[in-house]
């Protein structure tokens, strides 16, 4: 069966309307539309050209029921394309509600613009299920998801709950805020959104900056900790990774051989005349920082007037969001400085500002960027931005200068630009003076640099990478899930069990057998565990041995009724069935007085967090901490400990949201060996959750089943997903 990419966006790439009862399309307008259609359409590299696609979005427009059909059918047909109906009320809440007045001001650094409205997000939640049943009605097991930007936040959890296997891939193409930012919004919204994107295999940003923002709100808000980007999520591998979007380079760098936009450049040089021309460009949004533009160009007209009739501004403004209170005061501000610098400097024959307010076709735009010798790009907050290597790339003589934003997610790979913070107006206009004062050879020798860069990593390349890292993680999934212990392994296990002679049976107790508590005195063995337990260990010739961390105190109160043998504090202690407790070889614990204090400062630095002594041992629990100050100072503690233990002899351990110090040379290894040298047994099984009972899988004989809790990498053949599964497995056995 062929795969198929199933491109996901609020918008479809075509734009229905209706006129006199009739449909027609047109081509929507933006980046990403841009952008993946041209990776679609490419037939260089592209994974998914030709018929291997579908695009699922909103069509633009709101029709009866006998027309959705007959919309439905062209657009499939044309543009392989299927429409998303939403109704006009559900629109407004949605896009100009949840999406433009909440998540766009916030995580662009405005919150002060932003609203927080329980029915825009109740209409938000909505959308993203309508967006899940559109994508039910076409999906297939081998399709390939891409879910794009923050308006579908929410869809790749509520996609993998109704289909887990399928590869779900998604991208953010505005910031991820800073942690400090995105806590603003309410808890259940934020937790509801970060769990929506980790539904994904790969969730892609921009820049590093959002990668690691995104990663750090997961482990503060989820708890989730990550390496290398990668996090575990209920037994599932997610990863969040940078991949800075592209332009279709060569289609830019070749526009300028066209008669027709050579035509439109002349004409544009006859209009603007002589002199130097800075070119400012942007959609209307405050994110832009236009109004501070206008004002460093202002200033620069004060501090250098040498420049005085030699440099005009081409400012062109496209319209957006129309009926956004925010956005008309800005194009009244707008209006205001343009009117009030041209009134100030204007002279005969010279008007500094060339304003225009309208949207520009792609050879009107090539054209601009063409003759213009500065291009001041300067945006308060973007995602990344693309204007900026339009313009690069559409400079076929290699001359222009690029004064861009560091706020700009494109200002990470732009660094030969000059580079200013879009704030400071006063740097804003010297930049401008150094801009048009640099030497030819020097704009020559920057614009290469980043010409070849962006020649290289272009928006197919883009695409093509996000696309190999979905598939990589995707697989590596996958290659997990062959160790999942299956139906028919199962089976083999409950035949090699009722077959066999003597069994011995190691189980580990926390995270195996019950759920994690955020305290150890919480995880209580249940009436339904102590059931499984008593039926499996009064089966004929069947050594049960519970092998745990906990001290053996606990251990007697909870299963010293039970007919199964104990193992205390990871091996050190041992007590067989019907018999007493006893150290599996001569310990001492005088090294405990000298550490106990070191963690209990530890403790009292990190609230949530506690220490656990034990009769060998010292656990300092942090579960209940704040994850990402805990990080740090595990780190910390470790490397103290280390320091203080260097000559004593014994072990630091990293468990599950702890640090444990214990006698070096005694482990679940040990203790599993002196069981193991009891008998001849002929099937043994043993079942643990971390790497504490790595030790133990080690030393099993090749025969033995041996089973990991969580898809992570283990020494056991095979894996389970959580401690039910352990539990459904022991009921089967007792049947």
């Amino acid at each position: 069966m062929s795969q198929r990419l199933l491109i996901i966006s609020n918008r479809l790439p075509i734009t229905a309307q209706e006129k006199d009862g009739k449909l027609k399309f047109q081509q929507s307008v933006g980046g990403l539309v841009t952008g993946l259609s041209s990776y679609l359409e490419s037939p260089r590299d592209s994974s998914f050209g030709g018929s291997d696609y579908i695009w699922l979005g909103w069509p633009g427009i709101t029709v009866n029921d006998k027309m959705k059909l007959e919309l439905k059918e062209r657009v499939l047909s044309r543009y392989q394309a299927y429409p998303v109906f939403l109704s006009e009320k559900v629109m407004e809440k949605f896009y100009h509600g949840f999406c433009n007045k909440t998540i766009w001001p916030l995580f662009h650094y405005f919150p002060f613009y932003t609203v927080y409205n329980e029915e825009y997000w109740t209409n938000y939640k909505e959308v993203n299920e309508t967006f899940s049943d559109a994508v039910m009605e076409v999906i297939k097991p081998e399709d390939i998801v891409w879910i794009h930007d923050y308006h579908l936040m929410l869809l790749p959890k509520l996609l993998r709950e109704r289909i887990p296997d399928v590869a779900i891939g998604f991208f953010l193409h505005i910031p991820f805020p800073s942690y400090e930012v995105f806590r603003l919004l309410p808890g259940k919204w934020r937790r509801d959104i970060l769990n929506g994107l980790l539904g994904a295999d790969l969730i892609g940003f921009h820049t590093h900056e959002y990668t690691q923002y995104f990663l750090r709100c997961a482990l503060r808000m989820l708890g989730y900790e990550h390496d290398l980007g990668k996090i575990m999520v209920q037994n599932r591998i997610v990863k969040a990774d940078t991949f800075p979007m592209g332009i279709e380079f060569a289609r830019f760098n070749d526009a300028g051989k066209s008669p027709r936009i050579q035509k439109e450049t002349e004409k544009l040089k006859k209009t603007l005349k002589d002199g130097k021309i800075i070119l400012s460009i942007d959609r209307l949004d405050y994110s832009k920082g236009i109004a501070n533009r206008l004002q460093s160009f202002e200033l620069f007209l004060e501090k250098y007037p040498e420049w005085h009739n030699k440099v005009t501004l081409f400012l062109v403004v496209v319209p957006s969001r129309i009926g956004v209170e925010q956005y008309a005061q800005m194009k009244n501000k707008i209006d205001e400085l343009v009117g009030r610098i041209n009134g100030r400097f204007s002279s005969a024959g010279w008007t500094p500002i060339f304003y225009q307010y309208r949207y520009l076709p792609f050879e009107p735009l090539v054209a601009l960027y063409a003759v213009s010798d500065v291009a001041l790009i300067t945006p308060l907050r973007d995602g990344m931005n693309l204007i900026s290597k339009e313009y690069l790339a559409s400079r076929r003589d290699k001359t222009g200068v690029l004064i861009l934003s560091e706020m700009a997610g494109a200002s990470k790979e732009l660094g030969e630009a000059i580079i200013l913070n879009p704030n400071d107006t006063e740097e804003m206009a010297d930049a401008l003076k150094q801009a048009l004062e640099m030497s030819q050879d020097e704009q020559m020798r920057r614009n290469q640099i980043m010409q070849d860069r962006l020649r290289n990593y272009d928006v197919i390349r883009w695409a093509e990478d996000f696309i190999r890292e979905l598939l990589y993680i995707y697989e590596e999934k996958k290659r997990y899930e062959v160790k999942l212990l299956n139906p028919s392994i199962k089976r083999q296990l409950l035949k090699d069990f009722m077959k066999a002679e003597r069994k011995l049976i190691f189980l580990d107790y926390d995270g195996t057998l019950v759920a994690f508590q955020d305290r150890p005195d919480k995880a209580k063995p249940d009436k339904e565990l102590v059931g499984l337990l008593t039926y499996i260990s009064e089966k004929p010739k069947t050594d049960v041995v519970l092998i745990s961390g906990r001290d053996r105190k606990t251990l007697q109160s909870w299963f010293g009724n039970l007919n199964v043998a104990l193992v205390a504090e990871h091996g050190v202690l041992i007590k067989e069935r019907d018999g007493d407790w006893q150290l599996i070889k001569p310990l001492k614990a005088d090294w405990m007085p000298l550490l106990l204090p070191i963690l209990k400062v530890y403790a009292d630095r990190l609230p949530g967090s506690f220490v656990e002594e034990k009769e060998f041992s010292i656990v300092w629990h942090y579960r209940s901490a704040d994850p990402e100050l805990a990080s740090v100072l595990v780190r910390e503690l470790t490397d103290d400990l280390i320091h203080f233990t260097a000559n004593i002899d014994v072990q630091i351990l990293q468990g599950n949201k702890l640090v444990e110090i214990r006698n070096a040379g005694v482990n679940k290894a040990t203790a599993g060996m002196y069981f193991l040298s009891k008998d001849k047994f002929d099937f043994i099984l043993a079942v643990g959750d971390d790497w504490t009972d790595e030790d133990l899988f080690k030393v099993l004989p090749e025969t033995a089943y041996s089973i990991k809790i969580g898809v992570t990498p283990s020494y056991a053949k095979f894996n389970l997903h959580d401690h039910m599964g352990v539990r459904k497995v022991i009921e089967e056995i007792t049947k």
